[in-house]
């Protein structure tokens, strides 16, 4: 399993939207200011984590996305394997499976090392649940703002604030004005 930016973005995001979930949708564009995330590098993941059925999208006013699974069965290694382009996360061994060592080459000498280790960190990632991320995140004192709803649309009418001028309006009035002042 491979630990990039891509992988950390994609966690952090999923991370935003379980603690949102109970609000409703959650916008790409609200994540993106959030996180400081370019909003085309998180269409393109959200876009694979879709794929995976981590996330469903609802489109139009109010839509965003939200989780595709309950979060105690999304796993770290199922979201970094999503954005990764693997359907389940592959070991170094496997990313190697095309090549063909030759027996006491160095890099066959350790390859059994890094198995080992991946073996276990992908344990490790399969251990660790968006519900365990978000529960951590509450307990460290994380508050969620409620989603202020923008007004859009046809139906609802802006509210008119009355106009008051604080400037005379003719001459007379601002000759009133300047002899009041004295």
């Amino acid at each position: 399993m491979r630990l990039s930016t891509k992988g950390r973005f994609a966690v952090t995001a999923m991370i935003d939207v379980a603690l949102r979930e109970s609000l409703g949708p959650v916008p790409l564009s609200d994540i993106a200011v959030r996180h400081k995330i370019s909003l085309s590098y998180l269409e393109q993941m959200f876009s694979k984590l879709r794929q995976h059925g981590l996330v469903e999208s609802t489109r139009g006013p109010g839509g965003g996305y939200t989780l595709g699974q309950r979060s105690d069965s999304i796993t770290v290694a199922d979201i970094i394997g999503a954005v990764d382009g693997r359907a389940e996360p592959l070991g170094l061994g496997a990313d190697r499976a095309g090549e063909a060592m030759a027996p006491g080459m160095p890099q066959d000498i350790t390859q059994d090392l890094w198995d080992s280790l991946n073996s276990k960190m992908v344990d490790y990632m399969q251990s660790i649940s968006l519900r365990t991320l978000t529960t951590e995140q509450r307990s460290k004192g994380f508050r969620v703002d409620d989603r202020k709803i923008a007004n859009r649309g046809v139906f609802k009418k802006p509210k008119q604030e009355p106009v008051r001028a604080s400037t005379p309006n003719s001459v007379f009035a601002l000759g009133k004005s300047l002899l009041a002042r004295g």
